[in-house]
């Protein structure tokens, strides 16, 4: 299937619209899109760093609010 947009004639807020129409049909279908081997190597990096100490989890919920401060 071939799909032609002029993105120079979309608004900034139908851009977006489209971007969040095509994140969420993937993931409904995440199980079908293969992760990439590079991302096994990162996680088992990370997951060795936060092992050691050498990094730390944040609360999603106070960095989402920490960054609509820093927005505004």
């Amino acid at each position: 299937m071939s799909i032609t947009i002029e993105l120079d004639k979309m608004t900034t807020a139908d851009k977006i619209r489209a971007m969040e129409s095509l994140w969420d049909d993937l993931c409904r279908h995440a199980d079908r899109i293969p992760s990439p081997s590079w991302h096994k190597d990162i996680l088992s990096q990370r997951e060795k760093s936060v092992a050691k100490g050498k990094e730390k989890f944040n609360d999603w919920n106070k960095e989402k609010e920490r960054i609509r401060k820093s927005l505004t």
